[in-house]
């Protein structure tokens, strides 16, 4: 007996959303917006946030890699606490706190305590991922759980878009403390409205609770090592683009605020279609690691032309190219594992690989902010995301035949 069928995956995560399915669907979506206008206005506005407190490349690292790292220890208890007891009330808690607490870290004015503050507001902002993907999906029938996947990213790209067109000349106008203290009680509002509409599935009644031991026995299979190796990759990728992008523009190209952000809008612009597109070609042609290799083989080229393209025109067309398919990967890769072990544990099968995810992240950011210390520019770092990006490549080929034999042997 397979471990899916097992643990309980069946035809019946087929069938139509219904009102309460659209609604839901719709406030995951919107909340991921409310929830990067905070997020992402730390990269955006860190070339103010560091002259405020007076530090380093080296400690702006730290700052993003504080959170980033309760982060990602908290992402297999929070895949499992969404498997047992349902993400709505997960994702709803995580909004609220890391809303509230981003608030408060726009008063803060020690470096230490805008780590402390980063580190705690971290392990919520788990909340959002694992439950929030995991209630997506549930809504979704079996074949579109990639594209249903990929709407979760496409509410952070129209929250980066939003943030980056307004957050420059707002804080160029208020501060950038006003800015985020401002976007922080979008976040609490968005919070509240998702928790007064927003619905969970209903489960089947007879469906068994899961257990602890399930993380132990998902760990048991070598193709989620895979993807979760994968997932460090692509993490890497996403986090050392993302939150050192406006400083390289700022410090090593020379440009001003609202034209980094401009630029930054474009980016989350280009990505916001591609998680989607990359989501359907995947579901249409039912071969993600098709679709996880070529994106990063894509991705390599362009993170090792970064630092050297000379002329602002080409950077710029280099940037489009890489935020294009920066997220074409993102619902393929989260899809395998859950085809496989069923969708029964899907919150825990996230958590898990979210956990390799963020640990790549983690590092990328610091050793990013490091090299451009120590060097004077990003081109090592970002030299080294290509290197990376072409084991990934390495990684999709291989996942490309564990995923043949298990569904082989899922339908014998």
């Amino acid at each position: 007996m397979s471990f899916s069928t097992t643990l309980g995956a069946s035809a019946s995560d087929a069938g139509s959303m219904g009102r309460d399915g659209i609604v839901t669907v719709g406030l995951v979506v919107f909340c991921q917006v409310a929830h990067f206008l905070t997020f992402a206005a730390i990269p955006l506005l860190l070339s103010l946030i560091r002259e405020d407190l007076a530090i380093s490349f080296t400690q702006a690292g730290v700052l993003s890699a504080a959170g980033m790292l309760s982060y990602a220890l908290a992402q297999i208890p929070a895949g499992y606490l969404s498997d047992r007891f349902g993400p709505r009330r997960l994702l709803f808690i995580g909004l609220l706190v890391w809303s509230g607490l981003s608030l408060i870290f726009g008063l803060i004015h020690a470096f230490w305590l805008a780590v402390a503050i980063l580190c705690v507001a971290g392990a919520f902002r788990v909340l959002l991922f694992a439950p929030g993907l995991a209630l997506l999906a549930s809504w979704f029938p079996l074949q579109r759980r990639a594209t249903a996947m990929s709407l979760f990213l496409l509410g952070g790209a129209g929250g980066s878009i939003l943030l980056s067109l307004a957050g420059p000349s707002l804080a160029e106008r208020y501060g950038w403390r006003a800015t985020f203290i401002a976007f922080s009680v979008v976040g609490i509002c968005a919070a509240c409205l998702y928790g007064a509409f927003a619905r969970d599935k209903p489960r089947p009644q007879k469906r068994k609770p899961i257990s602890a031991l399930a993380i132990v026995e998902i760990a048991r299979f070598p193709i989620l090592w895979v993807c979760s190796w994968l997932q460090f990759v692509r993490f890497a990728v996403v986090m050392g683009f993302n939150f050192w992008l406006p400083s390289f523009l700022v410090a090593d190209r020379g440009f001003s605020l609202p034209a980094a952000g401009l630029v930054m809008a474009m980016s989350a612009a280009l990505a916001a279609p591609s998680n989607t597109l990359g989501a359907y070609v995947s579901d249409r042609l039912k071969n993600p690691p098709l679709v996880i290799g070529g994106a990063l083989a894509v991705l390599a080229c362009a993170a090792a032309l970064l630092p050297a393209v000379e002329s602002d025109p080409m950077l710029i067309a280099v940037i489009a190219v890489y935020s294009s398919f920066l997220g074409v990967y993102f619902g393929p890769l989260f899809l395998v594992p859950v085809e496989v072990l069923g969708s029964r544990v899907a919150g825990t099968t996230i958590g898990f690989s979210n956990l390799f995810a963020n640990i790549g992240g983690f590092a990328c950011v610091y050793a990013l902010g490091a090299i451009r210390d120590e060097a004077g520019s990003f081109a090592w770092g970002f030299r080294g995301i290509s290197a990376a990006c072409l084991a990934g490549v390495v990684l999709a080929v291989a996942l490309s035949r564990m995923r043949t034999r298990a569904l082989a042997r899922l339908a014998a």
